[in-house]
């Protein structure tokens, strides 16, 4: 009976065993990030921000998504340690890259179980890059809003104070976005890719977009609209008053952040 408090399931236990690949890769720093660039909607060749995207290199060298990584965490509760690597990754790989404008970092609101502790590394990193706190947008993962609105509001509250600006992601994908609005009041809303793509020929999704961005405006927070990929949807979204602009036409995530994106006409 002694023994039974360090009992475990067969599955956990499992799944500690194929997690191994994880642990090592964190362990021995094969974490990168890419950039997509974040533009002016008005005017495309005008960068505004970078946002940096996670991804992991096998021994090979082969790459590894984002989704493998974070879905083996959570089964193994990894998720606090991933969450800060890719964190502090992004910070490493935009001052080896030398940019100079925004950095929107993504991160998890379920691996932050208390910000003072969870956060201070990160704030220590920027800090020692030199890296302009206003400068620094960090985005909630819409598919990691599961933390109630109290403990968001706390890592909200964490950011800011510290001088940092935050972005609600995938506005308009889930039932609550609107909601999070008032609770988080965030400087940034992303508009969902599901939303934009086809907006200029979709009723239903234009009158919904529309509404959001009208919401946007009249509350001062700057808007992005993500996934645009023809320019028919970056027409309709300039148009309707969006600020940025983010998506495969304008460029694809790389290794190597983009300096300059070409200018593209109505």
């Amino acid at each position: 009976m002694a023994d039974y408090p360090r009992v475990d399931s067969l599955q956990r236990f499992t799944m500690l065993q194929q997690s191994g690949w994880l642990v090592d890769m964190l362990a021995e720093s094969r974490l990168t990030s890419f950039f997509q660039p974040i533009v002016h909607a008005q005017d495309t060749s005008l960068i505004f921000a970078h946002e940096a995207l996670m991804r992991g290199r096998d021994r090979d060298g082969a790459l590894v998504s984002p989704a493998r990584m974070f879905d083996t965490a959570r089964e193994a509760d990894l998720l606090f340690q991933l969450d800060l690597a890719a964190r502090t990754t992004a910070i490493r790989e935009a001052v080896r890259h030398q940019l100079r404008t925004h950095l929107f970092i993504n991160f998890t609101p379920t691996a932050i179980y208390d910000p003072a502790f969870c956060l201070r590394s990160t704030v220590a990193a920027i800090h020692e890059a030199g890296i302009p706190a206003e400068h620094v947008v960090f985005e909630i993962i819409e598919s990691d809003r599961a933390a109630n609105a109290e403990h968001l509001r706390a890592i909200v509250d964490f950011y800011r104070n510290a001088g940092f600006k935050v972005a609600l992601d995938d506005l308009g994908a889930g039932y609550s976005s609107l909601n999070l609005i008032h609770q988080l009041r965030p400087e940034y809303m992303k508009l969902d890719m599901e939303l934009v793509r086809g907006v200029h020929a979709d009723p239903y999704k234009a009158s919904i977009v529309q509404k959001l961005l009208e919401i946007a405006s009249q509350l001062g927070i700057q808007t992005v609209a993500e996934g645009i990929e023809t320019p028919e949807e970056l027409s309709w979204v300039r148009r309707h008053g969006v600020d940025f602009v983010q998506g495969y036409l304008i460029a694809k995530p790389s290794g190597v952040p983009a300096v300059v994106t070409p200018r593209l006409n109505d």
